[in-house]
């Protein structure tokens, strides 16, 4: 299998993932409990050692691929979705390995729930907020970015009057717009989450 074979049945993997993981994010805006009762959910599928291991290995083929296609086409890439496609894939490749750092060194360091309360800690506490609102929402939009990119590039036909073009910049804005209702969520309706002391170690107040 070459490389850029495996970059893509990985990456599929974790795009089902991720998808999901956008979802339970979605919720947020029912409210902290019912987030925490469908990441509860999802956990029944993918939290067991099986799956854990499957995503753990088409992320590091993604992260390994990824740079290595990077190397190859960041010279060569003109178009804007060409540049897209591999500045999104840096960016997500180094958000994999901080974000999986952390919710294992959650897990197995600090002994705490990776739930809804771990993730949202950093967005609600200011100052540290100023660099967990732009990472987070960063790497939401690059995830699409990185779709509508490989959009550009696969899809060959109009689809309802629309080119592959303007398609492509539609999985764009609709990626900005899902990321801005993620973060309304996530921080309360832009009022702010009251974190549980137990975080307390994430946002350095003891």
């Amino acid at each position: 299998m070459n490389l850029r074979k495996m970059h893509h049945i990985s990456g599929l993997i974790i795009a089902l993932f991720v998808g999901l993981h956008l979802f339970n994010h979605c919720v947020s805006i029912v409210g902290a409990d019912k987030h925490i009762e469908v990441m509860a959910t999802f956990r029944s599928v993918y939290r067991n050692i099986f799956v854990e291991i499957i995503l753990l290995l088409a992320v590091a083929i993604q992260i390994y691929s990824g740079l290595r296609l990077f190397k190859a086409k960041r010279k060569v890439a003109q178009l804007v979705f060409e540049k897209m496609h591999v500045w999104s894939g840096l960016y997500l490749a180094v958000f994999f390995v901080i974000h999986l750092s952390a919710v294992f060194a959650g897990r197995l360091l600090l002994h705490i729930d990776t739930n809804f309360y771990f993730g949202v800690a950093g967005l609600n506490s200011f100052p540290i907020n100023l660099f967990f609102i732009p990472y987070y929402s960063l790497a939401i939009i690059f995830f699409f970015g990185h779709i509508s990119a490989i959009h550009s590039t696969k899809m060959q036909k109009n689809l309802f009057g629309f080119t592959p073009n303007q398609q492509s910049k539609f999985i764009l804005t609709f990626g900005i717009f899902l990321t801005l209702i993620i973060l309304y969520g996530l921080t309360n309706n832009f009022k702010g989450v009251q974190i549980p002391t137990e975080y307390n170690v994430l946002i350095w107040e003891y």
